[in-house]
């Protein structure tokens, strides 16, 4: 089976000539459909850029990134936009929500932008709505709500087209600790019941220990990779902090 994201030898420099920073230094792997990917890395570790380079937002040095079988790499303008809006949901730190739109119009957006059939929008909305615990919300504006329920609002907006991929950046950094323990299970939930494939880039090790899997990153490099397995989640977290001290990192770095 192919894989819905293929990261092929990618470099990312900044910079000419004598003042050159290598953020991206030879990176290659691969994430199969309905996997739940951590990367972790303390600041200035190249975790950002990658996810920028994945995202599209950045472009990559050399290399190749590959989704669904499509070499992002070379799409330009039009149909790197269209790619975008058809095979990327994205959650950001911020939320990035429009204020002047009610929860459930902040996620319509979403499918009205994908050219989704007006008939079907209700649904898809409710469906993802009661996945995330936010039906009641639906209604309310940005400032009415939570930061938790703000950030499930994101995240049904992101879920709601069905994308190939979702990238999620620092998703629980601007959460207190209950409203981002919600979202982690909420994240669990669509990864377990809709097979959704979610790439999450934090520092923080009790977020990642959600994720099926982890990608260690320092100084632009994968250095490790840490595999849940049967573990629970409470094992898993113990894994990755044993993992950070055995390989020389500051444990505070990633909690």
């Amino acid at each position: 089976m192919e894989p819905i994201l293929n990261v092929d030898r990618i470099e990312k420099y900044y910079g000419k000539k004598a003042n050159i920073t290598k953020a991206i230094d030879n990176i290659s792997f691969k994430v199969n459909k309905g996997e739940f990917i951590g990367v972790m890395g303390a600041s200035g570790s190249g975790k950002t850029t990658l996810l920028n380079c994945i995202s599209t937002i950045d472009t990559v040095t050399t290399g190749h990134i590959f989704i669904n079988g499509q070499d992002i790499t070379d799409l330009k303008s039009a149909r790197l936009e269209k790619f975008r809006v058809n095979e990327l949901g994205f959650i950001f730190q911020d939320f990035n929500l429009l204020d002047t739109l009610t929860a459930y119009e902040n996620i319509a957006l979403a499918l009205t932008i994908k050219g989704e059939a007006a008939k079907r929008i209700d649904s898809l909305i409710r469906e993802v709505a009661g996945k995330l615990g936010i039906a009641e919300v639906l209604g309310q504006y940005p400032y009415q709500l939570s930061g938790g329920q703000k950030q499930r609002v994101a995240s049904a907006r992101a879920i709601v087209t069905n994308p190939s991929l979702i990238l999620a950046d620092e998703p629980t950094g601007a959460l207190d600790s209950k409203s981002a323990k919600l979202l982690l299970e909420s994240f669990e939930k669509l990864n377990r019941e809709l097979q959704a494939t979610i790439l999450m880039v934090t520092h923080d090790a009790f977020t990642a220990s959600y994720s099926n899997r982890i990608l260690f990153m320092k100084d632009g490099k994968v250095f490790n990779e840490l595999v849940r397995g049967n573990d629970s989640r409470k094992q898993f977290f113990g894994r990755i902090i044993e993992v950070v001290s055995l390989l020389g990192g500051d444990v505070s770095d990633v909690l």
